[in-house]
């Protein structure tokens, strides 16, 4: 009898700033439709935990936020594997990720896989070395300074100019356009992910936003990837509908970047249209919230994902047709207070004996 593939995934919201989990778990049952799915929280009120359709999960669990730490992520786990004994786990969220990159022995010793990236991949990719990553790739990336203080900011801005944007270390960005805006939007960051702060030019030109979702083999080549242009935004920026485009000197751009970090895994490109053609503003180490769209014509990038960390044969994906769009739209889940309890002491368990609620301590 073959085990049942026990697959853990975070990263749950679908709301207005959606998440890529459940887009993730969708793309993985068309090709494992009986996979265990596993969701990690940081917030009971994740509307993914609440979705019965396949892009649902069999048990959900709350995690200790990133803040605490890899031990504290580790200890989670291990109390979790006591009940659904983990073959891997997807993060999806950056600032999970390296956590996960300090247990990589420690979940190897469990026999739990994760995507296998490197350290090194990772802080290369990051904001505030982007510039240098571009550089070294022959890829343009907006000028970028980094800054600790807010002496600093003032100084960065005056010298790249104004309108440009300030960045989180890990998420957030606010447009600053006169040296006023520039405390306000620098505080808010160091308050929200802490230091550095990144400053970025804006890129001058059309203005049009891209995405790339993709796979890298590790050894500098692609399995698969698909480009869009946003053709509708959400109030944070996030693609909400998209058009697939066929440009080649965007993805010669793609590939020279993943053949610069010999990236392994999942990744999320995102370039801005300027007069010198697209300018790379950010990458992510992991899916985006739209990474069903490719799925659904042809080019299923997680399921593609599993099927690496199982070691099985993986055929590079076919190219995704060019204008093939996706639009989002969203769903009103039906819950109970009683499952609000469970989640809220630490699970919600659907298909196991009710003793097992029990099992484990709420997460502090």
């Amino acid at each position: 009898m073959t085990k049942q593939l026990s697959i853990a995934v975070s990263g749950l919201h679908r709301g207005d700033n959606p998440q890529p989990g459940p887009a993730v778990i969708r793309s993985i049952r068309r090709r494992y439709p009986s996979a265990q799915i596993i969701g990690l929280s940081y917030d009971p009120l994740e509307s993914g935990l609440f979705s019965k359709s396949d892009d649902g999960v069999d048990a959900a669990f709350l995690m200790p936020f990133p803040n605490k730490g890899p031990n504290a992520l580790l200890e989670r786990l291990d109390e979790i594997a006591e009940i659904y004994p983990l073959d891997m786990v997807i993060p999806c969220l950056d600032s999970e990720i390296p956590n996960y990159l300090d247990l990589s022995d420690e979940f190897k010793s469990r026999g739990i896989k994760t995507p296998l990236l490197t350290k090194k991949s990772f802080d290369r990719r990051s904001k505030e070395n982007l510039f240098q990553l571009g550089k070294a790739a022959g890829v343009s990336v907006p000028r970028t300074i980094v800054v600790s203080d807010l002496m600093a900011a003032h100084k960065a801005c005056e010298e790249i100019g104004f309108p440009l944007f300030l960045k989180g270390k890990q998420f957030g960005a606010g447009r600053v356009t006169s040296p006023a805006e520039v405390a306000h939007v620098f505080h808010s960051l160091m308050a929200a992910w802490g230091g550095p702060v990144i400053a970025q030019s804006a890129v001058s030109g059309s203005g049009d936003e891209y995405d790339v979702v993709g796979l890298g083999d590790g050894r500098g080549g692609l399995l698969g990837s698909c480009a869009i242009r946003k053709i509708m935004l959400t109030g944070n920026g996030k693609a909400f509908g998209g058009i697939v485009v066929a440009d080649p000197a965007l993805q010669e751009s793609v590939e020279k970047i993943i053949k610069k970090l010999k990236w392994w895994g999942p990744f999320e490109l995102e370039f801005v249209r300027g007069e010198q053609g697209h300018e790379l503003i950010e990458m992510n180490p992991r899916f985006p919230a739209w990474t069903d769209f490719p799925s659904q014509i042809g080019c299923n990038l997680p399921a593609m994902l599993v099927d690496m960390l199982l070691s099985l044969p993986v055929a590079p994906a076919s190219p995704c047709e060019p204008g093939r769009m996706f639009i989002r739209h969203n769903l009103d889940l039906v819950g109970d207070i009683s499952q609000l309890a469970e989640l809220s002491n630490g699970s919600l368990i659907r298909d196991a004996q009710p003793n097992l609620l029990q099992s484990l301590e709420p997460v502090n």
